[in-house]
């Protein structure tokens, strides 16, 4: 815990704190340099990915191994792997930035998000120096393809309950390993697994590197699937499957702490990959609604297509906003730890691990708008959205696995709100008192006073009294329920959605407000509008979560109290949220693109 205090800013945090636009990174700050990486990510798409599209969804043989070796040769595969094993050594928003640019790329974007990700950080974060030195460098020029092996068909989001048996041999040189994996990405062509099983009788998993060419490993044909249908999805059987003891990663029983860190790097990427996937769904939208001709007028001049395209553009800023906040929240804890005498694999997961309450809140919030901007991708599209011959057919089924993905968002929700409380319970964050001074303002004389006029400043008592709605709520459940609270997930799950909510808009206002000081106001009108119209709208949903949480379990005169606070800490102006919206539809109509 030392070495967490010398980290300015602390996951979860704010919920409680107000943040400064000074202490948040906006993408608009990265440098020439990592603009050059997300360019080659993106020329690679163009030139290697969208052009067979349809060869890649009928898993043409070798092509998806072609394709990961050519991103090798260009070191997209090792951006964040460090240069001593072949790699480029960037940090944590780099990598999120790379996640990004490829996550237009449809299933191929799904094996290098895997291969990358959960199929090699965990040798690089939890294994020894000969096991790094081993597989870290053919994993990071794609001469080894990488897979995680960890869900089973009775042990999906209670994964620590895997079947799957490591026994030790007689010689005590080889782990036996047995057992059956499923929807193993990269199944079909991995060289390297990583797979999770119990050894004897032991309560959590261990951790193992497995090569293909051990042996005792097949598998079943490839899944059949409604979306990323180029991504190799395997069942995976290990019979007897001999793993030198030496393959053991980290120590036994710690396989079930590796895969919830792992898990939480892959929630953030993926809010990341969302993101670059929306901005692409976006441009095709637009161009389609420019050309589109119906009552002698492009479909892009009427107001009901115009409010589709400022919400998905809106959407995508909001999510974009925050996910490369706490991408450098990861980098600036890292650092800290690194400065405080930590060895950097374990800085690594101890910051990544320290903010996990808002990777789980970007996996929820991108993959929903994703999810929302694809739906409305094909409405824009119209007869033609519904099309294998348009791209919005493809971006529609491939967008829905991204929230089932990395945990489920129901599971995600409810993570947020028990990380939360855990740390309240440890100490580490004071949830307490802040909830009881919110419980004492409602029985206080409302404030009434005079409305600063300087920008931001009205928009940030409307955060300000947003995260006071989430305390009553919170604290109000924690007193009446106790113990029993976690098993009431709806109510949970509403208390998710004002946190995230709250996350979001505020990562978006903070954005703007660090533009306005780079640019001036005048250039930045429309993401003003976008952070308005996001504020606006989770101003409402925070009050009806929020609602229906305390319906839930609060009664009579202290439930008319507690609602009367909470609308009192949902009460705006008004605002014309369709003239933002207009407004925000014009800027990307004579773009032509997603221009923010």
């Amino acid at each position: 815990m030392e070495s967490m205090e010398k980290i300015s800013i602390k996951g979860g945090e704010f919920v409680i704190k107000e943040t400064q636009f000074q202490d948040i990174f906006i993408p608009e700050e990265f440098d020439e340099e990592q603009l050059m990486i997300k360019k080659t990510c993106e020329d690679f798409l163009d030139s290697e990915v969208n052009p067979n599209l349809d060869r890649i969804d009928a898993q043409e043989e070798g092509l998806m191994e072609l394709l990961l070796n050519k991103a090798g040769e260009l070191g997209i595969l090792g951006v964040s792997i460090p240069e001593e094993f072949g790699g480029f050594g960037k940090n944590f928003n780099t990598s999120m930035l790379v996640t990004d640019a490829v996550g237009a790329g449809h299933s191929f974007a799904v094996a290098l998000s895997a291969h990358t990700g959960i199929g090699t950080l965990p040798i690089l974060y939890y294994g020894n120096a000969e096991q790094k030195q081993r597989y870290i460098p053919k994993l990071a020029t794609g001469e080894y393809k990488a897979a995680y092996c960890l869900t089973e068909p009775n042990a999906g989001s209670d994964a620590n309950s895997g079947r799957t048996s490591a026994k030790l041999n007689a010689e005590g040189t080889h782990y036996l390993l047995s057992g059956q994996k499923m929807w193993i990405t990269n199944g079909g062509f991995a060289d390297i697994f990583i797979v999770f099983a119990k050894i004897d009788d032991d309560k959590n998993l261990s951790a193992f590197i497995v090569e293909r060419a051990f042996g005792g490993v097949t598998m079943n044909p490839e899944e059949h699937k409604l979306g990323i249908k180029g991504s190799s999805t395997r069942q995976v059987f290990f019979n007897d499957c001999p793993v030198p003891v030496e393959n053991m990663l980290s120590e036994r029983e710690n396989g079930f702490k590796i895969a919830v860190n792992i898990l939480n790097i892959g929630r953030i990427k993926l809010g990341a990959a969302a993101i670059g996937s929306s901005r692409k769904v976006i441009t095709q939208a637009l161009k389609y609604a420019n050309e589109r001709v119906q009552f002698k007028l492009p479909i892009s001049k009427f107001g009901a297509i115009r409010y589709k395209l400022a919400e998905m553009a809106a959407r995508n800023f909001a999510v974009e906003s925050a996910a490369y906040r706490a991408g450098q929240n990861i980098d600036d804890a890292y650092d800290a730890l690194v400065a405080s005498g930590m060895e950097p694999a374990q800085a690594k997961l101890k910051s990544t691990e320290q903010f996990a309450i808002e990777c789980a809140i970007l996996k929820v919030w991108g993959s929903e708008m994703l999810d929302y901007i694809v739906d409305e991708g094909v409405q824009i599209y119209g007869g033609m959205g519904y099309s294998a011959e348009a791209p919005m057919e493809r971006a529609y089924r491939d967008s829905r696995i991204n929230r089932i993905f990395e945990g489920t968002n129901e599971v995600n929700r409810l993570l947020i709100v028990d990380m939360l409380l855990k740390r309240a319970l440890k100490g580490e964050l004071d949830l307490m008192g802040p909830a009881q001074a919110v419980a004492g303002e409602l029985l206080a004389i409302p404030d009434f006073e005079d409305a600063d006029d300087t920008l931001f400043a009205y928009e940030k008592r409307i955060i300000a009294n947003l995260k006071k709605a989430g305390l009553l709520v919170a604290g109000a459940a924690v007193q009446q329920l106790m113990m029993t609270l976690q098993k009431e997930q709806e109510i949970l799950m509403n208390i998710a959605d004002i946190i995230g909510g709250v996350y979001i808009a505020e990562s978006t206002l903070l954005r703007v407000e660090k533009l306005v000081q780079i640019k001036g106001t005048e250039e930045v009108k429309e993401q003003l509008d976008m952070a308005r119209i996001c504020l606006q709208t989770t101003v409402d949903k925070v009050y009806l979560s929020g609602k229906e949480a305390l319906n839930s379990f609060a009664e009579g005169d202290e439930l008319k109290m507690m609602l009367v606070g909470l609308r009192r800490f949902t009460k705006v102006a008004p605002f014309n949220i369709k003239e933002a919206r207009q407004n925000v539809a014009k800027r990307l109509i004579e773009a032509n693109k997603y221009c923010f």
